[in-house]
């Protein structure tokens, strides 16, 4: 099963000197019922597009939460056994929740089929996505403006061998 793990530059960097992303649990995000059932879609790489942006979303999530994280949104796509990524029931109908898993043991960075971060020229509207969650968070449509607005920005597919470059 394919899963997205949400992470900033410093997370990736300590992924890459540990060689694993953890210590588990791990949150991620993965083609799940509820994400079929949300997006209606029977196409597979379609469903794995909503999920990755599901990542991509909680890593925005992330860099909001340490004023020293890079501006930069990172998702690690990992491929993990069926069955070590589990949705919890409690969140299955709880729409800012859909596509996340938990996988309960670290990873082994090997086990990544790719890399996704945003471009240099996303560092601006990263930053004001950061500043303006709390508020769209609220129901603010100005601040759910600006988070759109780095949504709009495609993140980057990098190899794994790709990583000391990234976080260099």
């Amino acid at each position: 099963m394919r899963v997205y793990v949400p992470l900033t530059i410093a997370g990736l960097a300590a992924a890459h000197r540990a060689g694993e992303l953890g210590p588990g649990p791990l949150t991620a995000y993965a083609v799940t019922p509820a994400l079929r059932e949300w997006y209606v879609s029977d196409d597979i790489e379609e469903l794995e597009y909503a999920a990755l942006n599901r990542a991509a979303s909680a890593s925005l999530r992330l860099i909001a939460g340490d004023p020293q994280a890079a501006r930069r949104r990172v998702v690690v796509a990992v491929d993990v056994p069926d069955g070590a990524a589990v949705a919890d029931p409690d969140h299955i109908l709880d729409a800012s929740s859909l596509g996340e898993v938990t996988v309960a043991g670290a990873v082994r960075l090997t086990d990544a089929a790719a890399v996704h971060v945003d471009s240099d020229d996303a560092d601006k509207d990263v930053t004001a996505a950061a500043a303006a969650l709390g508020a769209a968070d609220l129901g603010d449509d100005d601040a759910q403006f600006t988070v759109d607005g780095a949504e709009d920005h495609e993140l980057l597919w990098f190899g794994v061998q790709e990583i000391p470059g990234l976080i260099g």
